[in-house]
């Protein structure tokens, strides 16, 4: 019925007015993307330059000195965006058919945000192995993969294969595009309210993809401590029923030795991070320390309304755009892609991402306020000066090969 309904909605039928004009419909009608070539096809000399005979001079240079692929083809400007669509937005498993406007979504925001082209592939397979063999089979034709929308705790797994295996970047956007997106706004957040990350306790809801970067990352930057919660309340090394990445994630979190809830772990947080879809009452959110910072990102329901936060928090932060500091991972994905292509670096380090985090933070670091804490999407500067951290730190760590 659903089909019915959404075929229905031609141009005739809405100008009859049979059916509203839905533009959500209409904007992805026939796709979101094309491949437009760079060089001219006019005439029989062009086409006997960029394909047969010509193209073979390329291919046979390129044989004999494979590095030329990447100044003679495309390869060292495209990502893949690989999903198999079992975890997409909140909607879950729906599958790779249905993950195609999220996947066409994305490789256009790479190309708009960061100048970075972008191939959507969805896989009709869940297995890692087959998903790595798959990616790796598919590499040769990509400078890095962006992995998208792969449920946990598969994509861990799947992400640490395939940067075993190949020598170009791989990135868990949803792990890592969200870590360094909120450490940059917990910076400056705590810059704003004249802290530093070294003094701040965080408890972060979700233990998932995005929960685990986030605490790697806040760890390796330096927060005093931090705490995660999954649905049994605080990971810690004393439980038994954690699975191989929660007890990694519980040796080196949790200094204070936390047991029991999240409405426990909050009492006297400076911060909150919720990255859970979870519901977390206000009685709790009362007993944070004061000046808190709650950053509940769950979307399109965050775990602690703003209206709520904002009695208790000095900076509050979401996951939508419709409120303040919006946490989006478009203000990270785009530039670091870009400042790994341009190095031709061979793989993405937690250096390169901390640099990421701190170039991003720099852009509003002077015109900070409670309701600016991170930039917009749409703030020109974003883009080059990520692109720009991420390419030194790359040539810093010794993974730049350009």
């Amino acid at each position: 019925m659903a089909a019915e309904i959404v075929n229905s909605r031609t141009d005739t039928d809405s100008a009859d007015g049979a059916f509203p004009i839905d533009p959500v419909f209409a904007l992805h009608r026939g796709g979101k993307m094309e491949v437009t070539s760079t060089v001219p096809v006019r005439d029989a000399d062009d086409l006997s330059l960029a394909y047969t005979p010509g193209v073979a001079e390329v291919c046979t240079a390129i044989a004999e000195s494979p590095e030329l692929v990447h100044d003679y083809t495309w390869k060292s400007q495209v990502v893949a965006v690989v999903t198999d669509g079992t975890a997409v937005l909140g909607l879950g498993d729906i599958g790779p058919e249905a993950s195609l406007p999220v996947m066409e979504g994305k490789a256009i925001l790479f190309k708009q945000f960061g100048g970075v082209d972008a191939v959507p592939i969805a896989l009709a397979c869940t297995d890692v192995d087959e998903i790595v063999e798959t990616v790796v089979r598919l590499a040769p034709s990509f400078g890095g993969v962006n992995l998208e929308d792969i449920s946990a705790p598969r994509c861990f797994e799947i992400e640490r294969k395939l940067q075993e295996r190949l020598d170009i970047p791989v990135f868990h956007d949803d792990q890592h595009g969200t870590a360094v997106v909120t450490l940059a706004a917990l910076r400056n957040a705590a810059k704003l309210t004249g802290r530093s990350l070294g003094e701040l306790r965080a408890v972060i809801s979700g233990a998932g993809a995005a929960g685990v970067a986030i605490a790697k990352i806040l760890i390796e930057a330096g927060i005093g401590d931090v705490a995660v919660t999954d649905r049994k309340g605080v990971v810690h090394g004393s439980r038994d029923d954690l699975n191989s990445v929660k007890r990694e994630l519980a040796s080196y979190t949790n200094k204070a030795g936390l047991t029991g809830s999240l409405e426990s772990a909050l009492d006297g947080a400076d911060v909150f991070i919720g990255v859970s879809g979870g519901t977390v009452a206000e009685s709790a959110v009362a007993t944070m320390a004061k000046g808190a910072l709650i950053f509940a990102m769950a979307n399109p329901t965050p775990e602690i309304h703003p209206d709520v936060a904002h009695k208790y928090a000095a900076v509050v932060a979401t996951g939508r755009s419709d409120f303040p500091n919006q946490i989006n991972n478009v203000l990270a994905f785009p530039g670091i892609f870009a400042g790994a292509l341009q190095v031709r670096a061979s793989r993405i380090t937690e250096g390169m991402k901390i640099a990421a985090a701190e170039a991003l933070a720099a852009v509003v670091a002077d015109e900070l306020s409670a309701d600016r804490v991170i930039p917009s999407p749409f703030d020109s500067r974003v883009a080059p000066a990520v692109t720009a951290a991420v390419a030194a730190a790359a040539r810093a760590e010794g993974v730049a090969r350009r």
